[in-house]
């Protein structure tokens, strides 16, 4: 019954964004299309009308136990949850779980809020909504939206379209806030006909469905990844055909690490030459998911000898050497001879019998975050890194497990770009529904 499941969800991925592909039916022009009108709230048709949200819902605030940090106002056994904005972002369209729970006495001094109602920050991060599928309590950063007059689904989908708007309604200071005021008094278009806004509000979610359920397939890969890194690079699971014994030597047997070369202002700035300049910003851009192919900076051959800089050969693995751990974990592999500046370093292979991915891999398996030197600015030192022991099967054996593992991440960035795509077609999805350029039949 599991597999079946899975492979309803999996065909259910790949079919999705056939589906919900929604293409505008009428432009953002000058003149009107027959059947529309324009109001507060743009064009819309004639028969959507443009209302406050506080003619939709009853709005309440939430209130807060003072002082907050006391410990009798939580109750780990509660089942009576404490809403944070971090739970939000976490969880998403629906809430399911909270960090913390309120004791009765915490939950008499705040807002009770049952499962079905719709919520919304604002304070901080403001205007995000959801939707609570347990009990909880809110603070005076997030509002209710109360016997609401559309269904729960409907408004949260009407609040989800404006969230980048409220900043500029909302009060400045050091941070934006809202009030029930203004968010009460901020119109919206509605369609007149309750059929209408339960199909709109139907097709989101059904968009919103495909996304979680590829949320949870690239979850599922990515476990089952990191297990076969586990199994296949330290020999406790052999492939088809491969025996014999395997060799532990340290990184610094097979190969070099050096740190990069300083890189001044004066010469940054350059979009061609023969080397790129790598920095750490870099190893966010796109298309340096795993080889590092886009740079920011480049150079001449003569710039780089007036530097002194050193040249990483192609197929070279590249790292951050300074900063918070979570840097350092990142490993990437150029993908022609490059320049790296003074915060990265690059491992080089210098004895032939070894693949340089099943090194990869290794890496990447390894926390270089447990090995910073413990100073103001935590980094990474040479001696420390060529002391890593690794194991080393034939040359076969490790062509073959790196196959292997890059199919895997193969099948986890093409499920990555479908998620991304399916992203983009619910958000146009919801430009074009949620204004009436687009009408469901």
């Amino acid at each position: 019954m599991a597999e079946r499941r899975e492979a309803v969800e999996e065909q259910a991925v790949r079919d999705g964004s056939a589906v919900y592909s929604v293409e505008a039916e009428i432009a953002n022009s000058e003149d009107l299309p027959p059947g529309y009108k324009r109001t507060e709230v743009g064009v819309i048709p004639e028969d959507w009308q443009a209302q406050q949200i506080g003619s939709l819902a009853q709005i309440k605030r939430g209130a807060s136990p003072r002082p907050i940090a006391d410990s009798k106002w939580f109750d780990t056994k509660s089942e009576i949850g404490w809403l944070r904005i971090s739970d939000v972002a976490r969880e998403g369209k629906f809430i399911r779980a909270t960090d913390q729970s309120l004791s009765d006495a915490g939950v008499a001094r705040s807002r009770l809020v049952r499962p079905g109602n719709v919520v919304m920050s604002m304070a901080a991060t403001v205007g995000r909504p959801a939707i609570n599928r347990k009990t909880v309590c809110i603070h005076d950063g997030f509002v209710v939206f109360e016997k609401p007059t559309v269904s729960s689904e409907f408004l949260y989908y009407l609040l989800l379209a404006i969230e980048d708007r409220w900043a500029e309604r909302g009060q400045t200071g050091s941070q934006v806030n809202l009030n029930t005021h203004i968010i009460g008094t901020t119109p919206v278009p509605l369609p007149a006909i309750e059929a209408e806004q339960r199909a709109i509000a139907a097709a989101l979610s059904d968009a919103d469905a495909l996304i979680e359920s590829l949320d949870r397939l690239i979850a599922k890969k990515r476990v089952i990844k990191q297990a076969t890194m586990q199994q296949l690079l330290t020999g406790q699971t052999r492939l088809p055909g491969f025996t014999g014994e395997w060799e532990t030597k340290r990184l610094g047997e097979i190969g070099r690490f050096r740190g990069g070369s300083g890189f001044p202002t004066v010469f940054q700035g350059e979009t061609s030459g023969q080397y790129p300049f790598f920095k750490v910003s870099d190893m966010n851009n796109e298309g340096n998911e795993t080889f590092m192919e886009s740079a920011s900076n480049y150079i001449s051959d003569t710039t780089r000898k007036k530097l002194g800089a050193v040249v990483f050969p192609a197929k070279s693995i590249v790292f951050a050497k300074v900063g918070a751990a979570v840097f350092l974990e990142r490993k990437k592999i150029l993908s022609r001879p490059s320049c790296l500046d003074n915060n990265m370093a690059g491992f080089t292979l210098e004895d032939p019998p070894v693949n340089f991915r099943f090194i990869h891999y290794v890496l990447m398996s390894f926390s270089l975050g447990a090995l910073v030197s413990t100073t103001a600015l935590p980094s990474l030192n040479s001696k420390v890194l060529a002391s890593i022991m690794c194991r080393l099967p034939s040359l076969k054996e490790q062509q073959a497990i790196a196959t292997v593992l890059s199919d895997m991440d193969t099948e986890i960035e093409a499920l990555e770009r479908r998620h991304d795509k399916a992203r983009q077609i619910k958000q146009g999805m919801m430009q074009q529904l949620l204004t009436g350029r687009v009408r469901l039949v």
